[in-house]
């Protein structure tokens, strides 16, 4: 659907985004993710033809998004971080303007407006004046003019930020509907959001492609180890017999406390064995272990890596080690600043004739 290749953005020496190729598929929800100042909204900007490559090229369904603009950006629907929205219009008022500006015909404009208000679930606030509206509410009109035209791929920016926990999930379950009939581009600082919204994601890093996989696949690469953490109620004795019987696992059991026994069973996978098919099946063995005993579990959790682990292991490390490298190079700068100041005379007291000549020369300079 949509190509990147060996794009490259630079704002004169610095490099924005260096090199960066993916391919986006049709039919599936994306996460793009990366720390602030990684490249992801000069990335956007850049397929959707709102900002110059400095090298490389962006194709939309085979059209260049620069060469064949026109026909190129009626694919593609965006919703900029900060909504691009005219505060003293109504919702209908707005997208007639937008739905007019994208070439939808004349005779289409109101059967298009209603069909986005519709997917965007603004039916209600059509008449009413934006800046009335909630910021929920000034989201959903902002997803909207991205409808317009019924675009096969859809880029939202940051579609959640300042909105409350249930705005938030509201959002969420439009773009899980939009999802069902569009490609949808979702960039966002919320994990957890992208984890639960997205079916595969991009992580990049000084304008570089780190990781793009779905987010279970990029859980097994970066799994380095996978434990269930049990509350048992029984004696340490029976408990450790019973684990005896479950293979592919490592025990350990934590503390004991009024009868009751807390430990940590480490997963550990039999060569070409998923993660998740792994602890699926220790979780069966360890149930029918301890039911066999008559040894209730009160507990049973599940840890493995999170999203938010894998991003701070493929951009926290880095930038801690950056920011070491550059805490080591201001140290040294300031030892060589030392160093050269006590090379240096020191400074002359200053006389009245000296202190008459610097003030002529301020009284000229004024």
């Amino acid at each position: 659907m949509i190509t990147v290749s060996n794009l490259t953005k630079k704002y004169g020496d610095f490099l924005a985004v260096d090199d960066l190729s993916f391919t986006i598929e049709d039919g599936h929800i994306y996460g793009f993710l990366g720390p602030n100042g990684a490249g992801k909204s000069t990335t956007l900007n850049i397929m959707t033809g709102t900002l110059a490559a400095t090298d490389g090229r962006v194709t939309v369904d085979g059209l260049d998004i620069f060469e064949d603009a026109k026909e190129a950006k009626k694919k593609i629907g965006y919703l900029p971080e900060i909504p691009p929205l005219y505060v003293d219009q109504t919702p209908r008022e707005y997208l007639t303007f937008v739905a007019q500006a994208k070439g939808v015909k004349k005779n289409a404009v109101e059967e298009e407006v209603e069909k986005a208000a519709k997917e965007a679930h603004i039916e209600e606030v059509l008449d009413k004046l934006i800046k009335y509206l909630s910021k929920g509410y000034r989201q959903r009109v902002g997803i909207a003019q991205a409808l317009l035209g019924n675009p096969q791929v859809i880029i939202l920016d940051e579609p959640t930020v300042g909105l409350d926990p249930g705005q938030i999930i509201e959002i969420r379950d439009l773009i899980h509907e939009l999802g069902k009939n569009h490609t949808v581009i979702l960039s966002s600082h919320i994990l957890t959001e992208v984890q639960a919204i997205c079916e595969k994601v991009l992580i990049i890093y000084k304008g570089k492609l780190v990781a793009f996989d779905t987010p279970d696949r990029l859980q097994e690469k970066f799994m380095d180890d996978i434990t269930i953490e049990l509350q048992i109620e029984g004696g340490e004795n029976e408990i450790m017999n019973c684990l005896k019987e479950v293979s592919d696992i490592e025990a350990a059991v934590k503390k004991t406390e009024e009868e009751c026994a807390f430990l940590t069973v480490h997963v550990v996978p039999s060569d070409g064995v998923p993660a998740d098919d792994a602890i699926r099946q220790v979780s069966r063995d360890l149930f029918h272990a301890f039911a066999k005993a008559d040894l209730p579990i009160l507990q049973m959790k599940t840890n493995k890596a999170s999203l938010e682990d894998i991003f701070l292991e493929l951009t926290g490390a880095e930038e801690n080690a950056a920011d070491e490298a550059a805490e080591e190079n201001n140290a040294a700068d300031e030892m060589n600043t030392a160093d050269a100041a006590q090379d240096e005379p020191a400074d002359e007291p200053m006389t009245d004739e000296t202190e008459t000549t610097e003030n002529e020369g301020e009284e000229e300079q004024a």
